[in-house]
């Protein structure tokens, strides 16, 4: 069976055709008629993609982004809007709608359209996966979830740098990282300070990895460049 979606759509024609369109092609669809209702209808029926309205009863469909946007709800929305100035279109996508149709529109270009957010949300949420995996460096177990670090017996916190950092050496094994490179994927590119910094969390790292610091064997230094992840133990 193909995703869910839910359409908040007020026109009892348009709705009804979106319904047969999109159960033709194996899409499970629900339907609210009202904005006010669009947030109760979404938290009871867990869709994989929204496609709504502008023009809502009760409350609009901007305010109903926004309120689902607040909620952290990341799920794809698909606006439709009977208008075609672009700051409508601007305003809904700021807002936070992933995307938009105006009316009338095509069904081939909506199904499109459709089919493109869902793939980029499956790999969006198989990318999130992946980042929440547990994974070994050495004789090290680093889970993302709880942000520890597990040797033998041995159990540590990393704090929120220190695991990014260990997930950026783990995702480039054997290559060299350039300390410029490390600091822009980690501290960001608005980060100001000295490479210093870096440093000593690799120091820290080094020692909930179990490494001798004169001669590490998992974080190794790239003498005038930067650091890499060994792959030779």
């Amino acid at each position: 069976m193909k995703a869910k979606i839910l359409v908040v759509e007020d026109d009892p024609n348009i709705a009804l055709g979106l319904e047969e369109v999109l159960k033709s092609e194996s899409f499970e669809v629900a339907v609210c008629r009202r904005g006010d209702q669009a947030i109760e209808a979404y938290q009871k029926q867990k869709p994989a993609l929204i496609v709504l309205d502008v023009m809502l009863p009760g409350l609009s469909g901007y305010d109903v982004c926004k309120q689902l946007r607040a909620k952290k709800v990341g799920t794809p929305i698909l606006m439709l809007t009977a208008k075609g100035q672009e700051i409508d279109k601007v305003v809904g996508l700021d807002l936070g709608a992933d995307d938009y149709v105006t009316k009338p529109f095509g069904v081939r270009e909506l199904l499109a359209r459709i089919q493109a957010l869902l793939r980029r949300a499956s790999k969006t949420q198989n990318a999130e996966a992946d980042r929440q995996a547990p994974f070994q460096i050495g004789p090290a177990t680093i889970d993302p979830r709880t942000f520890q670090i597990k040797r033998g017996r041995v159990l540590e916190e990393l704090t929120a740098k220190e695991l990014k950092l260990l997930q950026v050496f783990h995702a480039h094994p054997g290559e060299v990282l350039s300390r410029d490179r490390l600091l822009n994927e980690v501290w960001g590119y608005n980060y100001y300070g000295t490479t210093r910094t870096l440093d000593q969390v690799v120091v820290q790292l080094r020692k909930k990895l179990g490494d001798n610091a004169g001669e590490p064997k998992h974080l190794v230094t790239v003498h005038g460049v930067g650091y890499k992840l060994s792959m030779t133990t």
